[in-house]
């Protein structure tokens, strides 16, 4: 099937939009750079026809992962149910102004449903349209903390993360950890209910831990090197800005003797030690049914859908730099994955 591409940069833009809490606009619309049309093989349904806009946040492994799995599944659903779906994909760059723009040119060029993979830009998203159409986001581990629930013709997928459950992931390998560093981004939607959650569940075991932020991939790892002579152990939740500088966190903290979890698995395959949560390509996958389902049936479920995870993913290569016997996992998990880190660009 083919596809509609649309990445777009701060740059492209001459105007500055509002941010997404406000009321974005321009007078400069957003353009692809390739287009076609996409039709399905089947006969059944001749002549239904949707637009579908895949509006990711920003260029990383685990929105990758997601946002390719949304577009098999659309293929796939395209062929089985008979019908025609042509979806674009837009990328934000992690910028707020650029999504507000994919936003307008959603509405103007009249999609019929727009899947936004993360938390910015899905408020983005939900913004722009104002209920018009329908919005099925991905991977929101907090929909409610971001704003996201009980608004017309709005639902999606949560990853929600068993934080407590990573963090005895953590005492089980090293029952002696003292110090945990809590490491995010608090402009990251997605870490404030499991950073909260991470707290107190230390403070109830009595564990200190040191919080340490950033907004930018350079700041992130500044506070990483801020902690490393301070803590056991790392832990980040699906941390989207800590997601783009995960491979430079993960060399850093394995290079100070540091083991460090996240909360997906592709952190662990650019060299965190382990994780445990959903499978992302069949979250992308719920999600494109989910949106399907609506374009065809005219409804939207007022209830967000929440991933079922309890899959351990360790870093096989990490684990061996660390020194660290990883086997108490088998006793923890039904699934325990082992990986290696990918190649960059992989």
């Amino acid at each position: 099937m083919k596809k509609l591409f649309a990445v777009l940069t701060a740059a492209t833009f001459a105007l500055s939009l509002a941010a997404c809490s406000g009321s974005g606009s321009s007078s400069q619309s957003a353009s692809g750079s390739q287009s076609s049309s996409a039709t399905a093989e089947t006969t059944s349904g001749e002549g239904t026809s949707y637009r579908v806009a895949i509006v990711q946040q920003v260029d990383h492994s685990s929105l990758d992962e997601i946002r390719k799995a949304i577009e098999a599944e659309l293929d796939a659903r395209a062929a089985a149910d008979g019908i025609t779906i042509e979806y674009t994909e837009f990328n934000g760059q992690g910028d707020s102004t650029v999504l507000n723009q994919i936003g307008s040119q959603v509405v103007s060029d009249g999609y019929d449903a727009v899947i936004p993979i993360a938390s910015l830009a899905a408020q983005c998203m939900v913004n722009a349209v104002d209920g018009s159409i329908p919005v099925v986001y991905a991977a929101i581990s907090d929909p409610a903390t971001a704003g996201l629930t009980d608004l017309e013709n709005v639902t999606g997928t949560s990853d929600a993360l068993d934080t407590k459950f990573i963090l005895d992931m953590m005492f089980a390998v090293n029952p002696d950890i003292q110090t945990v560093g809590l490491l995010y981004s608090n402009s990251e939607p997605n870490s404030e209910t499991p950073i909260a959650e991470a707290k107190a569940y230390l403070d109830e075991k009595g564990i200190s831990y040191v919080e340490r932020t950033g907004t930018t991939a350079d700041e992130i790892l500044t506070a990483v090197s801020a902690m490393t002579d301070q803590v056991d152990a790392v832990f980040t939740p699906t941390d989207n800005k800590v997601m783009e500088a995960a491979g430079a966190v993960a060399e850093a903290l394995t290079d100070a003797g540091i083991p460090f979890y996240a909360g997906a698995d592709s952190f662990v395959t650019s060299g965190t030690f382990a994780t445990c949560g959903v499978n992302y390509t069949d979250l992308g996958t719920k999600t494109a049914d989910m949106a399907v389902d609506a374009l065809q049936t005219g409804t939207v479920p007022s209830d967000y859908y929440v991933m079922e995870g309890g899959v351990i993913t360790v870093n096989t290569e990490t684990a061996a730099a660390l020194g660290l016997d990883y086997s108490v996992f088998n006793d923890m998990a039904n699934t325990v994955v082992e990986v290696t880190t990918a190649a960059a660009g992989e």
